[in-house]
């Protein structure tokens, strides 16, 4: 039960973050939801416990021959892989895997606004709020020590 609390929360934390998408049980299982279209889900299948998402066709083909990837039943045929949870050793390839599926769910036009977004974010850096001083340049007292004075520009102030 351990592991499928720490994939759940690992699943909600790579889901939810995409625009529109919501949790929901479906075949007593937790599914992910862009509006009302499953893009992946965490479930057991026959003991095992695994992640479901949907791939382009020949991105799937390729990815059932690594080892923990199988077809999803019932609808492997349309690009569903299962990945056995047993098996992840990076959660960020698993993320990317989800965010494929994502995009191949979602709305065109949510799927746009979103990777408009990523890429105005990506080249604008973090907000300024966001940034983090180097250690060096840190404010003196929030290294327990006192201000150093400020230089006074000749010709006074």
């Amino acid at each position: 039960m351990k592991s499928f609390d720490a994939a759940l929360k690992k699943m909600r934390a790579i889901c939810l973050a995409l625009p529109d998408t919501k949790e929901t049980p479906t075949w007593g299982q937790p599914h992910f939801r862009v509006g009302e279209k499953i893009f992946a889900g965490l479930g057991e299948e026959k003991g095992v416990l695994t992640v479901g998402f949907k791939l382009e066709m020949d991105h799937a083909d390729a990815m059932v021959r690594r080892p923990g990837f199988s077809r999803a039943p019932y609808v492997g045929h349309k690009g569903w892989v299962s990945l056995n949870v047993e098996t992840v050793k990076d959660w960020g390839e698993v993320e990317a895997l989800v965010r494929e599926s994502y995009r191949l769910i979602a709305p065109k036009k949510t799927v746009a606004q979103w990777e408009a977004k990523a890429r105005v974010a990506a080249s604008t850096g973090p907000p300024l709020g966001a940034r983090r001083q180097s250690a060096a340049r840190k404010p003196a007292r929030a290294a327990g020590r006192r201000p150093r004075p400020r230089a006074v520009p000749r010709g006074g102030a």
